[in-house]
């Protein structure tokens, strides 16, 4: 493509980027979808449903560098969503390559503190305000090549899912630059002592926990959000405040919908 057609598309796109950070960062109410595996042809269906995002689980999900950049591909090609990644960890090289893939939005893990949310919002910027290194190879294309635009319209989102990240909660909303933050429900209710990962013996502290997290979120200005099994219970969490909500994944949607059918064919066996 080239001329007024690679302007046209690469501007439609770039706005939809810069329209999901603005959403974002007004706390208006966003709905996104998991994706964990390298399945770009069905990311492309998913992502043209009508989702605000879609996310990339790059920590515990079953794709690479080429999954990701790939998966990104497919998102943008529905024109509708965005792509979200969820790195593996706070890292500068992790965040950096996600961006340069073509993200509109990191998600990062294990958030323990203010320094730490600092430490990923500066991973995110170019200098002389941050630390990301210069090469945009595929976000310029999404996002364009100023480093100016990327304040705008790359967001930054912190995770709440242990102990001294609830404790310290307040301080990382503050962090300035800081999007939102984004509740891992899994490992918070470990972090609070359940058993399991569903372990609903501690149901109460947990929605203590999000009443505070969602609390901090709102006196901060940012957007807070939370991982969900079920479209039911995304719909409860907005209701409840939360502005931005995860629904389910990918692999394990295929494996329900599966069973249900084999189910169906055995006769309700």
């Amino acid at each position: 493509m080239t001329g007024g057609g690679y302007e046209a598309a690469t501007s439609q796109v770039s706005s939809v980027h810069q329209s999901f950070a603005a959403r974002l960062r007004n706390r208006e109410q966003i709905v996104g979808y998991w994706i964990t595996l390298d399945s770009p042809v069905s990311t492309e269906r998913i992502a043209r449903l009508g989702y605000d995002y879609v996310a990339f689980d790059a920590q515990h999900g079953l794709l690479g560098y080429n999954g990701l950049l790939t998966g990104l591909m497919a998102v943008d090609a529905g024109q509708r969503a965005v792509g979200v990644v969820r790195v593996g960890s706070n890292d500068l090289y992790q965040i950096g390559r996600a961006l340069d893939a073509g993200a509109a939005a990191v998600i990062v893990p294990l958030v323990d503190n203010a320094e730490q949310a600092a430490a990923a919002v500066s991973y995110t910027r170019y200098a002389p305000g941050g630390l990301r290194s210069y090469g945009p190879m595929r976000s310029a294309l999404r996002i364009g090549p100023n480093p100016a635009d990327v304040q705008d319209q790359v967001a930054v989102i912190a995770m709440i899912e242990t102990a001294d990240g609830l404790a310290n909660v307040e301080s990382i909303c503050a962090t300035a630059g800081l999007a939102g933050v984004y509740i891992g429900p899994s490992d918070l209710t470990l972090s609070l002592g359940g058993t399991s990962s569903t372990d609903t013996s501690v149901s109460e502290e947990f929605e203590a926990a999000l009443t505070r997290v969602r609390e901090a979120a709102a006196a901060a200005g940012i957007a807070a959000g939370i991982h969900n099994p079920t479209g039911e219970a995304a719909a409860k969490r907005l209701a409840q405040g939360f502005t931005f909500v995860s629904v389910a994944s990918d692999l394990t949607h295929l494996e329900l919908i599966a069973k249900s059918h084999l189910g169906a064919a055995r006769g309700g066996q």
